[in-house]
């Protein structure tokens, strides 16, 4: 094992019911809109991978507001509002880190791995997300922050995680990935990396067949789930 690679929503920190949808709504209401994502609502929503793609499916489904004009301008100005929102949300703190990231990076800056962040979500968003909740010192470490339009086909295709292994320059054998979701795992399978999982608030009841390990979240003590020194024999075969 050479390299450590997270995902952002769901991985670092659990965005998704707290985070984003609470951003979506602010923004559609800003907008004057009727949209309104409710957690059962939002939970079937993260189906389709992408903010913009999640908009335009969900207006796609339940008809486009009069005041859309050009598609594509309404759902990128809507996006781009969404995205300063949910950043406020972040820079307030109001979304602390999961169980057992913090530690987790520290044990493999300590062991000399290589970090990375891969996500399809907005670029500036994932940033700030390790700038705020890891903290510069931490993030200092990390050799890439690969996010948002850096590739242009979302999870579960492999191309971020593909991405990750030209920037790190390292075997996709000697990568393990930490994701949440079943498009995760898929995309870092299909890039021939290692894959664990820890389920987040709306992944609980997916299949992770084909993940390496599964569990409820990375821990911290007195209550440790997994370990780098794990991770290490998991990428020897052990």
């Amino acid at each position: 094992m050479k390299a450590l690679i997270f995902d952002c929503d769901g991985v670092l920190v659990d965005t998704e019911r707290d985070g984003h949808r609470v951003a979506f709504n602010e923004a559609f209401a800003r907008k004057g809109l009727e949209a309104h994502w409710s957690v059962e609502e939002y939970g079937e929503l993260l189906a389709v991978a992408g903010g913009k793609e999640r908009m335009r499916h969900y207006f796609d489904a339940r008809g486009w507001p009069p005041q859309a004009g050009d598609r594509d301008s309404f759902i990128q100005e809507l996006h781009k509002l969404k995205t300063e929102l949910y950043m406020r949300i972040i820079e307030e703190g109001r979304l602390p880190l999961r169980p057992g990231v913090a530690r987790l990076v520290d044990e493999a800056i300590a062991e000399g791995l290589m970090l990375a962040i891969c996500s399809t979500s907005n670029e500036r968003a994932v940033r700030t997300v390790a700038r705020v909740m890891l903290g510069e010192k931490r993030v200092g470490h990390f050799d890439a922050i690969l996010a948002g339009d850096v590739v242009s086909r979302k999870k579960p295709d492999p191309e971020i995680y593909l991405l990750a292994r030209d920037t790190l320059r390292v075997d996709p054998g000697q990568c393990v990935v930490v994701e949440d979701s079943r498009n995760g795992l898929l995309a870092a399978k299909a890039a021939g990396m290692w894959c664990i999982i820890t389920k987040s608030c709306y992944t609980g009841g997916e299949d992770f067949s084909e993940a390496d390990a599964v569990y409820p979240d990375l821990g911290d003590p007195p209550k440790l789930r997994v370990t780098v020194r794990d991770l290490m024999r998991l990428g020897a075969g052990a």
